[in-house]
């Protein structure tokens, strides 16, 4: 007799002699149908949303942030400005953020510096900031720093933590500049930071209590 193997092999040579399939043939897969993709163009003015400007500004105040300088040597005097829109960015690599309006008469003299030093304000320094948020004066007139291990930018005296850097890349953002700084050195003054940091909110100073 024939055994079950013997008679699968004689099966199999029966239908290849007829044409006929020897296997099941999988099922169809079923037809996709994708959507066709819009094509990418920029934003008209009369398609952007009708945001005022002076709510933009009272919406987004409620954030509270903290307050910084950005500083860079420079000739005949270093530069800086007050910048609250710091932010640490990768801590591998070490990267950290600020942005700075087109605008600004100060950013250049940053740029070709190459470096810049963010020294974070505390809660007794509204003043400090204030003096760095002017346009066109000798902002470091009276204000004692030293070069910061790094690059040379100065680094202000009595701040609760400073962060050195180079410049590593500068990103448009719409009427803004996103420069991105990669920190060389840092540290802190743990006198100064018991004081508690300097708060910016809703266009006013403040401090940060337990």
């Amino acid at each position: 007799m024939m055994g079950h193997a013997g008679m699968a092999a004689t099966a199999i040579r029966y239908l290849r002699s007829v044409g006929a399939p020897t296997t099941a043939a999988p099922p169809a897969a079923p037809a996709r149908t994708t959507t066709p993709r819009p094509p990418l163009r920029a934003v008209r003015d009369g398609e952007r949303a009708p945001l005022d400007p002076a709510e933009f500004r009272a919406v987004l105040g409620h954030f509270a942030s903290g307050v910084t300088l950005i500083t860079a040597p420079g000739e005949p005097q270093p530069a800086g400005f007050a910048c609250q829109s710091f932010a640490s960015l990768s801590l591998d690599p070490p990267l950290v953020a600020f942005m700075v309006a087109h605008t600004s008469t100060t950013w250049p003299r940053l740029a070709r510096a190459g470096v810049f030093c963010v020294n974070v304000l505390g809660a007794d320094q509204g003043d400090l900031c204030r003096a760095f948020a002017v346009s066109g004066a000798d902002k470091f007139a009276g204000v004692r720093h030293t070069p910061a291990p790094a690059t040379g930018s100065p680094r202000l005296a009595d701040v609760p933590a400073w962060i050195d850097c180079a410049v590593h890349a500068v990103h448009t953002g719409g009427d803004h500049l996103i420069v991105v700084g990669r920190v060389e050195a840092l540290g802190t003054d743990p006198a100064a930071a018991a004081r508690g940091p300097l708060l910016f909110h809703r266009g006013a100073f403040g401090r940060f209590t337990q």
